[in-house]
């Protein structure tokens, strides 16, 4: 734990390459969550309730019951571990920590609310599908934020063990360094 406080982690190549090539696979996991949703329905809740409670005129079957049930349970095991790394992460950014809180608290409650309003949806009421395209777009929006955050976090430390190098090889006194470190984010 003491590692990832003070930052060791950003020193290590292996862990950078480590958590940047996951960052890649969440990069591509996004998008791909993007290609899913378009290809089923767009932003309108109309398309929503046509998705889940079908659509006669498109020879569309309402999502049965047992599909939503599979389905569901692969993405709570999936956004669980997803936004657990994601968040963990982020904790040890330097961002504000109202900032944490309500970014970790909007990543785990907008994955939950998609696939809660998928379910509202379905067996409650249709007025629901706002929630599921509010939702979606706020989990996308938390996770780029996450995978942005955490991408520049990754930068940083980049830029710090170069830095860390110059001093080594004696190209700049370590109170130099200190002082350009103290201005970086």
């Amino acid at each position: 734990m003491r590692y990832m406080q003070t930052g060791g982690f950003q020193n290590n190549p292996y862990m950078r390459l480590t958590l940047g090539l996951t960052l890649l696979l969440l990069l591509a996991f996004t998008a791909t969550n993007f290609m899913l949703y378009f290809a089923k329905m767009d932003l309108s809740p109309s398309s929503v309730v046509s998705y889940y409670n079908g659509n006669e005129e498109e020879f569309r079957p309402a999502r049965t019951y047992q599909s939503m049930l599979e389905v569901t349970h692969g993405h709570l095991a999936m956004m669980a571990l997803v936004m657990l790394l994601l968040t963990h992460l982020v904790v040890f950014a330097p961002i504000r920590k109202g900032w944490k809180i309500g970014v970790i608290m909007t990543a785990f409650f907008t994955a939950l609310g998609t696939e809660a309003a998928a379910w509202l949806v379905r067996f409650v009421h249709p007025g629901f599908a706002w929630l599921k395209v509010v939702s979606f777009v706020l989990l996308q929006t938390t996770l780029i934020f996450l995978l942005g955050t955490l991408a520049a976090f990754l930068w940083s430390g980049r830029r710090r063990q170069k830095r860390l190098e110059s001093v080594l090889l004696g190209a700049e006194t370590e109170e130099e360094v200190a002082e350009e470190e103290a201005h970086l984010p």
